[in-house]
């Protein structure tokens, strides 16, 4: 069985974090749903995520290049499942007086860039709330097993088990 090339996963990859930050808007601006500060940092990460993907899809690298872009998406993605796994974590243990974001916004004021980076990634939900569901998950464990579909595919692409190298 012939794999895909790497720029064609790298692509695909591209277009599933394409989607889901288009659903993630659809939820907001449609459905009403106002993200919390961990799932605006989980939108930044599947950005860098898709971003690095676009590269690697228009480069079409041989194979150290695939190895050094999917190194690049797995440190994306694990930045990524590190986020969304401690939002699950808020969800199922919620402690009624701690804001998930509180000493965060704190530290990021104390610089002139980070009132700028605070002011951008600033909203309004409680990341504790559970607001939407789909299948029993909610919007944070959705982006879980995302994140760990892509670590998994990434290094998978790393160690030259998935996607052969454009030509």
């Amino acid at each position: 069985m012939q794999h895909p090339s790497s720029r064609a996963l790298f692509f695909a990859g591209f277009a599933v974090c394409s989607g889901l930050i288009a659903f993630a808007i659809y939820l907001e601006k449609v459905v009403g749903l106002e993200p919390c500060p961990l799932c605006m940092l989980q939108r930044v990460a599947f950005v860098v995520l898709g971003l690095v993907l676009l590269a690697g899809a228009l480069h079409g690298p041989a194979h150290a290049g695939t190895r050094i872009y999917a190194g690049i998406a797995t440190i994306a993605a694990l930045v990524g499942a590190g986020l969304a796994a401690r939002h699950v974590w808020l969800q199922f243990n919620p402690a009624p007086a701690v804001s998930c974001a509180g000493d965060f916004y704190s530290q990021l004021e104390r610089l002139p860039v980070g009132r700028l980076i605070a002011n951008a990634l600033r909203a309004t939900g409680d990341c504790a709330k559970i607001d939407w569901t789909f299948l029993s998950l909610s919007i944070a464990e959705w982006s879980l097993v995302w994140f760990v579909i892509f670590v998994v595919a990434m290094l998978a692409m790393a160690a030259g088990r998935l996607g052969k190298a454009a030509l």
